[in-house]
C-alpha cells in the first residue's frame, strides 16, 4: 500500500514535467526575428532568429511581429491572420520574388497587415515578379517606408487590391517604381469585387517610371470606392498618372490634395458618369492629355492648382471654393 502511494505521485511528476518540456516547442511567440544568417530550424528567437518570413509567420501568433535584426533577403511569404513584418534600420529588408508574387494576403475580413521597412523586388526583366503586394482578402493594409520595384510582368503591379471584401489601404513614406509592363499594370491598382467598399490613403507616396500610377476602379463591385491623396507624386508612367473607373455605385471619387501628375501620357482620368476626382493645391505638367474625362466622369479642380501643358477636357472640369 505504501508503494503504491509513492509510485502514483511520481508518475503524476514525471508526466507534468513531459508536458511542460514539450508545450514551448508547439507555442507561437508574440515577437519573433529573421536574420540574415538565421536558420527556419530556430525557434526564430532574438538570439535564434529565423532566415525567412515564411520560415517565421509559422512560429509568430497573430497579431504578433516578425522584426528584422540585420540586413537579408528573407524570401517571399502569404499572409493569413493580422501580422506586422517590420524593418526599423537594421539594413535592408528584402523580397525577392522573380516571377512570383512578393506578398500575397489572404486573411480575415478583420485582420490587420502592417508592412514597414521593407524592399520588395521583383527581380530581372528574364523571370520578372508578377505582383509586390497582393491581397486578395483581409480587413486593413498598411504599408510605410517601403520600396516596390520592377515587377513589370504582364499587368503587373507593386500593390493589387482586388478582395470581395471591405477594407482599408493606408500607404505612407514609400516608392512604387518600374511596374507594369507598356501601358499596363503599374504601381497600384484597388479594384473591389461584389459588395466591398474600398477606403485608400496615400501620403508621400512615390509612383515613378510604371505603366499606370494609381486606377482605382469600382466595375467590380456595387460599393464605394474613396480614395485621398496627399502630398505624392505620379510621374514618367507610360500611361494614366490617376485614374478613377465608376461603376454602379453612388460613392466613388478621388481626391487630390497637395499631389502632382508629372510627365505621364495623361494626368488625371475619371470614367462613367459616378466617377469624381477633386483637384486642389496640386501640379499637372508636362502630360500629353492633363486632364481627361469618358463617359460622364468629372473632375472639379479646385483653386491653386497648377497646369501647365497637355490638354485638358473642356466640358466637365469645373472650378470650385
Amino acid at each position: 500500500m505504501n508503494l503504491q502511494k509513492l509510485v502514483l505521485p511520481c508518475g503524476i511528476a514525471a508526466a507534468t514535467v513531459f508536458l511542460l518540456a514539450s508545450a514551448p516547442a508547439n507555442a507561437q511567440a508574440t515577437r519573433t526575428w529573421v536574420s540574415g544568417v538565421g536558420d527556419d530550424a530556430n525557434p526564430c528567437s532574438r538570439t535564434a532568429p529565423c532566415k525567412t518570413f515564411a520560415g517565421a509567420i509559422s512560429k509568430t501568433a497573430a497579431g504578433g511581429e516578425i522584426s528584422v535584426l540585420d540586413p537579408g533577403g528573407f524570401g517571399a511569404v502569404t499572409i493569413t491572420k493580422s501580422i506586422s513584418l517590420t524593418q526599423d534600420s537594421s539594413g535592408e529588408a528584402g523580397i525577392l520574388a522573380s516571377g512570383t508574387n512578393g506578398i500575397i494576403v489572404n486573411a480575415a475580413a478583420t485582420d490587420i497587415i502592417n508592412l514597414r521597412g521593407l524592399v520588395i523586388d521583383g527581380g530581372t526583366p528574364v523571370s520578372p515578379g508578377l505582383n509586390g503586394v497582393r491581397f486578395l482578402a483581409g480587413g486593413v493594409l498598411n504599408i510605410q517606408n517601403s520600396v516596390i520595384k520592377n515587377f513589370t510582368a504582364s499587368s503587373g503591379f507593386g500593390v493589387l487590391m482586388a478582395p470581395s471584401n471591405t477594407f482599408r489601404l493606408m500607404i505612407r513614406d514609400t516608392v512604387l517604381s518600374n511596374n507594369g509592363n507598356g501601358t499596363t499594370g503599374g504601381a497600384i491598382s484597388i479594384a473591389p469585387t461584389g459588395a466591398a467598399s474600398a477606403s485608400v490613403t496615400l501620403t508621400r507616396v512615390t509612383m515613378d517610371s510604371n505603366g499606370n500610377g494609381l486606377l482605382a476602379s469600382a466595375l467590380g463591385t456595387t460599393g464605394a470606392v474613396l480614395v485621398t491623396v496627399l502630398d505624392s507624386a505620379a510621374s514618367a508612367n507610360n500611361g494614366t498618372g490617376f485614374s478613377l473607373t465608376a461603376g454602379n455605385n453612388t460613392f466613388t471619387s478621388m481626391n487630390l490634395m497637395r499631389a502632382a501628375s508629372v510627365n505621364n501620357t495623361t494626368g488625371v482620368l475619371a470614367t462613367n458618369g459616378n466617377a469624381t476626382i477633386n483637384i486642389s493645391e496640386s501640379v499637372l505638367s508636362g502630360n500629353n492629355n492633363a486632364i481627361t474625362t469618358a463617359s460622364g466622369g468629372k473632375v472639379v479642380s479646385y483653386l491653386s492648382n497648377i497646369f501647365n501643358g497637355g490638354t485638358i477636357a473642356p466640358t466637365s472640369t469645373q472650378s470650385g471654393q
